[in-house]
């Protein structure tokens, strides 16, 4: 299986593993979405159980895996960093993105 996966792959697989010791960031910071092709894909970096899927932002996959971590309550660091992401890349479509997670309800309750 590890032959056929990026290094780039691997490295943010070994991050997310590293975490799971307790230490759950690095001073303080810690990326739930790694950007990929432009925006049309993203590592989503899931706390809750240590993995990290690399996923279509159109996709419905995408919008559950975020839902399960605003269910976490992960929520508003979520919404910051696609906000963070829209602002230093606005051609890339994460306003739309945003918007798509905000009308299918994974931000509310």
């Amino acid at each position: 299986m590890a032959s056929n996966t990026s290094k780039t792959a691997r490295a943010s697989v070994r991050a997310g593993q590293a975490g799971q010791g307790g230490a759950l960031s690095v001073l303080g910071e810690f990326k739930y979405l790694i950007p990929l092709n432009g925006g049309k894909h993203a590592y989503v970096r899931n706390l809750t159980n240590g993995k990290t899927a690399h996923l279509r932002t159109d996709s419905e996959a995408f919008v559950e895996e975020i839902r399960t971590l605003a269910a976490a309550g992960h929520a508003a660091k979520i919404r910051a960093e696609l906000n963070g992401l829209a602002a230093a890349h606005p051609d890339h479509g994460w306003d739309k993105t945003e918007k798509r997670l905000v009308e299918a309800g994974v931000f509310e309750g």
